[in-house]
Order: C-alpha cells, then structure tokens, then sequence
C-alpha cells in the first residue's frame, strides 16, 4: 500500500462524517407544501401519465437520462481479487464520484450477490427502465465476456465493461501517437501482448479494428505463449493463439515493435527489452509496480517511448480519460448500446488531443512551461478540461452516424456549452493546484506543531509530495503526539527555537537592526524571538524556509504581527490583504478583503483591488472584478457608495487594462443577465464577476461565513497577499483539510514568487547582454 494511502487514513476517509462517499441530492425546490405536493402525491401523478402515453418521456421527467449503474459482483476487485459484492461496494462509490467529478454523471453502484451469470443478466436487464447506461465494474474472466455480450444483446442502453474497454481505449489512443512518433504503422507493428484476462483480450481486439494485424500479435499468459496446440485452450485465449515455434515473453519479445503488459510487476528484464526492434513501444501497465520499472527501462534504451498505469511518471494510461466521457457522449443522444464506431471515435479523439497546444492551467498542474506532443507525452493529461469536451462530442457523433443515437445533435457549438457547464470549477481547480504543488515541493515551516491537526497535515502534505515539513516547538510533546496518534513523520525535522540559540541570536539581531526605528530594542528582539511566529517567520526570511503557516491556536493579529515585523511587504506594495477562494459549485469565486483592513479608504480599496487581481491571475484565471456596495453605480447616496465609486473610477484611469466596475450590489456582481437587463454599459456584462471587492472587513468578512455555513461552498484561506515572502494563516480552530489546502496555497505561492524572480532576473541579463 502506498504512503498516501495509509490504512487507517484510508479507513477514517470513509467512515468519519456521514459513511461512504456519495450521498442523493434533490434537484428541486422542497422547501413549501406546494414543492411537495408537486413533488409526489398528487402533482408526481403528471408526469407519470405522460410517460405512460410515450415511454420516451422517461427522459423528459425523470434523472434516467443522467444516471448510470456501476455494477459489479466483486469477483475481480481491482488487485484484491473476489472478495465479494459488500466488500467491493467502496470502489464502485469510488467509481460513481469520479464519473459524477469528471463527467457530471449521476450513479447508483449496485452490489449484486450472485456469480451466475444467468442470475447476473436477469438482474441487470430488469433494471433497464431506471437507468440510462451500465458501467459494468470488477467482474472476473471469462464470466465478464459473457455477461456484458448478453447485456449489450438484450438492453436497448448502452452497456459497458470498463475494466475490458477503458484500458483498450486509452492504450489504443497512446498507441496510435506512439506509432506516429515512432514512424511505424499499425498494419506492420509486431505486438507482444503479456497478460490474457479482460483488459488484456479487449486492447488486442481494439488495436485490430485500429488495424494491426492477427499474425503479428503473440499472447503471453503466466504459462508463457499461448499457442494453438495448448490443451484446454478456452475460446476466449483461442483467438489470439500462435501457431509459431515461441515459448516464453523472452522468445516472444525479440524483434517486437511493440510490448502490451497487462500482467505483473518486474517480469520484463532488460535483456528482454534490449532484443526489441528499433525504436521500441513499451505499455507496462501492471500496477502499482509496472512490468520493467520505469527508470531502469528508460535507461536502457534511448529509443524507447514508454507508457505505465501511474501517475508519477509521463503517459499515464488512466481509465478516467474515457469512460467518463464516452458515457456522456452517449446519455447525452440517449444512445441504445456503446458500440465499436463509438470506442474507435473516442480512441482518436484522445489522440488527436495530445497533439494540440496544451492549455496554460495544464501546464500549470504539471509545473512546466510547455508540455508538447512528443515521447513524454503521448494522451492528455487527466486534468485536461477539454476532454470532457472532445471526446464526449466525438462519441455522440459517432453514435448518431452509427444509427444508435434515439437524440440528435444539430447545435454542436450549444452541446460544447453545455459540457462546459456541467464542469464546474470547484474541484477542478484545486486539483490543477494540488498537482502543480507536487510537482516542486518547497520547505514550509509550521509554527505550532505541538497540536494534533497540524501533525496531520503535515503528514499529508509529506506523503502527497505536496511540501516538505519543518516542525516548530518542544520535540518531547511533539514526538509524544506522533506516538500516541500513531502517526508518521519519520525524518521530518523537529526543530525548538529554545534550543536553537545561535539561530535566536542571528535573527533577533536581524529583527533589532529592522525595527530599531520603530521602537524595538535588542531586548525586546530577542524577547519576541521566543515566540514561535517570529522565529518561523525569521526562518522564512532567512532562506532556511520557503514558507511559513501558523494561527490554528491563535487570533489573526498576534499571527500576522510577526510576519510584517520581520519579514515586510513586497516591493511597491503598501499594505497586505487577506483573499478567500470560495469553491461554488459555477467555479471558484474569490473574495477580498475579509481578514486584514478593518475599512479602507478610497486609495486603500484600490490598492486591495490591485492585490487580488495580481492574486487571481496566478491561479491561471482571468479577473473579473467588482467593487461591492448597498447600491448600483448611484441608485443609493452614502459613504461607502461614494468610496467604493471614487475607488471603481481610480481604477479605470490608472488601469484600464483590469477587468473591474462598481459600486455594485452583490447579487449583479453574479448575475450577468440582471446586470445587463438593468446597466448594460457594465464592462461585467458579459460574464459574472469572478472576484469581489468589498468595502469594509465587516461585509467581507460575513459574506464568506455565509457563503460557507448556508452555501455549502468550501473557503479555501485566508490567502495573506502583499507579503514580501510566503506566510499563511488559517483560521482558528481549522479542520486537516482546510490546514493542507493552505499548505498547497503556500507552496503555490512560493513557486510563483521564485518564477516572478527569475524573469526579473532574465530581464536584467538580457539588458546587460545588450549593453
């Protein structure tokens, strides 16, 4: 089991709050006794007449056009093997919130207790007029071939076995691009496939109908090849069955052009690797260790392009680049079953995706400048949004031109808005941050690791890569909290500023000479030393931190007091700010100032305004702002009107190239379309603000609380902005999860700051250069 994945973290994120992972959400208003008499009894009796005169209408009223049943028997749970329907029940709700984040597809996961697959079908087919497709899940060979022929035979919705053809379709899309780089074609490649259950016989049976060719594919199982004149051969091996004199993966592996592992870890050697033919294929996709280790294979052969099932290293072939998709594209023309045209249109749709220009907030999640088709990158990343988009469309057009389709798309450009839509934000975004993070982790300090929670965190931050913790406080209470909470933080630094004089002394000397002129002396340098906040913040502005992260204990001031004493703002900044980012459900929504300036003036709220809209681009987001108030662009006479209008027109003078307008009220700020009907001359017209400015601490401060406690949107902060180096503060009292979005902020904003200093470093060389 992996790091990230501990058992006992594993087992407290399923079962702590409400069990399991998805929960059923109303779509509509149940608020009054009208909403429930519409609801069910008498109003629910309309649409069911409707539907009774045309089954279609199933559609039109119910969620069966959004909703698809994971359904499994547990006899093939992912590398745990048959452990039964209750125990696989976990993977299928994994399973129905990854369709529902990636694709915004509704599922019921559904356990059945039965490995007859007579039983199997009878069940599945009676349940055809709840749902809208089957995503069969987890059932083993050669008992998934005939279930999923049956179901797709006997159901007028699509069915499909991922385990089988998500794999198949992902690897093909890699495979096509592979060849292309490679300069080989499909029809000529010699393709040894090692592995010979479902994932591995649907690969061999796709890269066929893509065109490769029957004689020239051997078949390895854990016996070696599979050849014609084994006894007891099933039909199922049969097909891909040679009659050439081969016998073991080394035999079958000389001269390839192409290796399919679906197997077991470290069966491929380099000798084996090393006898392939010139500028060799390898998919070693067994996981969590892949056939030949990555490293050790790409160090041995330069002309190799490589693909794994893992996500550390480059072409990870993911299910979740296709089903997700391929299921939307299909609900979405009320398709009667997936068929080959659909798989085939959603192979080349992945293909042709990793060969367009990659999107800024892709690179951004994987920390690099310019990802490009190339041997590193042969399918789209994961957190690319665009899939959602290319590939769902590619699949409903090949579903209506393949006669499949009962609903027909004419507007495209609407359908691609549509898609667009369903994503959200919310997750998205904190994802592309999370891996951006990763792939640069920086040295955090935490000043008040003698508390459980900070302990956590710190450990998650650890295990995911996210950032590499620095323990402040008394190592014998902090060692005794990781024994006793069994948690592991083995080679973390542990560090008590007590104990730690020469480095007291330095930085209260640092402090005496900053602030000699503002009343401090050397005695009192030295006394503030002795709280944690100032020496983490001295570690930060010393270089022997990257960032610091404090205030779950404390209030806000006593936090931040130390970081503007030792470490000060940024140049050309006068003030700092405290931003939250509130994930909504239509996309993150940031708002500022709500922890830091109690009522600004006119210039102030300019200089907030500034801050934020610097903030809010580094998230790879254009900002669109409003300045907040109780009127509309002068429906209402009042003092903070008049500020924030003074403000709003400051703003269009000196930066006119900052999307912003005010004084407005919040509810326009949001809704483009009431913004327009009533001030269309508004530069916010054409999209809803993305960034609130609001006009005193108290307002700002509320709304969040608000948003969060009724909203059900998640604050992410507060995000202090205008610091010369990172420190963040969480607020009093803050869960695990909230402590490590802050952490992932916190490193975000260290690798922000050090790439704003490189290129200022850049310029000065090339001007330098010119002189």
């Amino acid at each position: 089991m992996s790091k990230i994945n501990r058992k006992q973290d594993a087992l407290d994120y399923h079962s702590q709050g409400r069990p399991g992972k998805i929960q059923v959400i109303p779509t509509k208003p149940t608020n009054s006794q009208r909403d429930l008499a519409l609801a069910y009894s008498p109003g629910v009796a309309e649409p069911c007449l409707k539907i009774a005169e045309n089954t279609e209408d199933v559609y039109k009223y119910t969620a069966k056009g959004n909703l698809v049943a994971v359904i499994s028997n547990g006899t093939a749970v992912l590398g745990l093997g048959d452990i039964g329907p209750e125990a696989g029940k976990p993977v299928m709700e994994g399973k129905g919130l990854l369709f529902k984040i990636f694709a915004d597809i509704d599922v019921f996961d559904l356990e059945l207790d039965t490995k007859n697959v007579d039983d199997f079908v009878k069940i599945v087919k009676a349940l055809e007029p709840t749902f809208g497709g089957v995503n069969l899940e987890d059932i083993k060979a050669p008992e998934c071939f005939e279930i999923e022929r049956r179901l797709k035979e006997e159901m007028n919705i699509p069915v499909m076995h991922d385990d089988q053809h998500g794999t198949a379709i992902i690897s093909a899309a890699a495979l096509i691009n592979a060849c292309e780089l490679q300069k080989k074609k499909m029809d000529k490649i010699k393709i040894v496939v090692n592995g010979a259950g479902a994932a591995a016989i649907s690969c061999t049976r796709l890269y066929v109908s893509l065109g490769a060719k029957k004689e020239n594919i051997v078949m390895c199982d854990r016996n070696g090849v599979i050849r014609d004149n084994r006894e007891n051969l099933d039909a199922i091996k049969a097909e891909f069955a040679t009659s050439r004199a081969l016998t073991t993966l080394a035999d079958a592996m000389k001269d390839s052009d192409v290796f399919i592992g679906l197997s077991s870890a470290d069966c491929v050697t380099v000798d084996m690797l090393k006898s392939m033919a010139k500028n060799p294929i390898v998919f070693a996709m067994a996981n969590p260790n892949p056939e030949i280790a990555y490293e050790l294979a790409i160090s041995s052969r330069k002309d190799l392009i490589m693909a794994t099932g893992r996500s550390d290293y480059p072409n990870q072939v993911n299910n979740v680049l296709g089903f997700p998709y391929i299921f939307r594209g299909a609900l979405d023309v009320r398709a009667t079953s997936i068929n080959e045209e659909m798989k085939i249109a959603a192979v080349k749709a992945i293909a042709e995706l990793a060969k367009k220009s990659v999107p800024e907030a892709v690179n951004m999640a994987y920390n690099e400048k310019n990802i490009k088709f190339g041997k590193d990158y042969i399918i789209p990343k994961p957190v690319d949004l665009r899939l959602m988009t290319n590939v769902s469309s590619a699949v409903a057009k090949a579903a209506i031109e393949s006669g499949v389709a009962r609903k027909v798309i004419t507007d495209w450009d609407a359908y691609t808005e549509e898609l667009k839509q369903r994503l959200g934000m919310d997750d998205a975004i904190m994802r592309a941050i999370t891996n951006k993070a990763k792939s640069d982790p920086k040295r955090v300090v935490f000043t008040e690791a003698d508390n459980y929670k900070i302990l956590k965190a710190a450990q998650i931050v650890k295990d995911e890569n996210i950032a590499i913790p620095i323990l402040l406080g008394n190592k014998e209470i902090i060692k005794q909290i990781i024994e006793e909470n069994a948690l592991e933080l083995d080679g973390v630094e542990i560090m008590d500023p007590f104990l730690e004089p020469e480095r007291m002394k330095k930085y209260a000397e640092a402090l005496y000479q900053k602030r000699q002129r503002r009343g401090v002396t050397l005695f009192e340098a030295n006394k503030f030393l002795r709280d944690r906040n100032y020496f983490g913040a001295s570690m930060v502005e010393f270089g022997e931190a990257d960032a610091m992260i404090s205030g779950l204990t404390k209030n806000y001031v006593s936090t931040i007091k130390p970081a503007l004493q030792v470490i000060g703002t940024e140049p050309g900044v006068n003030r700092v700010a405290g931003m939250y980012m509130m994930m909504t459900k239509k996309g993150p929504v940031f708002f500022g100032d709500t922890t830091v300036n109690v009522d600004p003036t006119v210039e102030e709220l300019v200089d907030i305004t500034l801050l934020l809209e610097r903030a809010v681009r580094k998230f790879n987001i254009q900002p669109r702002i409003a300045l907040l108030s109780y009127s509309n662009f002068g429906s209402n006479e009042g003092v903070v009107p008049e500020k924030v209008r003074k403000a709003v027109k400051i703003l269009h003078e000196k930066h006119p190239d900052i999307i912003v307008d005010g004084e407005m009220q919040g509810n326009f700020a949001i809704n483009n379309s009431l913004l327009k009907d009533n001030f269309p001359f508004s530069s916010l017209v054409d999209a809803p603000a993305n960034t609130l400015v609001f006009p005193n601490l108290e307002s700002g401060n509320i709304a969040y609380k608000l948003l969060q406690e009724l909203g059900g949107a998640e604050a992410v902060g507060p995000i202090l902005l205008g610091l010369n180096k990172p420190v963040h503060i969480v607020q009093l009292g803050s869960s695990v999860r909230e402590i490590v979005n802050m952490v992932t902020l916190a490193v975000l904003d260290v690798q922000s700051k050090e790439q704003e200093a490189n290129a200022r470093k850049g310029g000065l060389l090339k001007r330098i250069t010119k002189k």
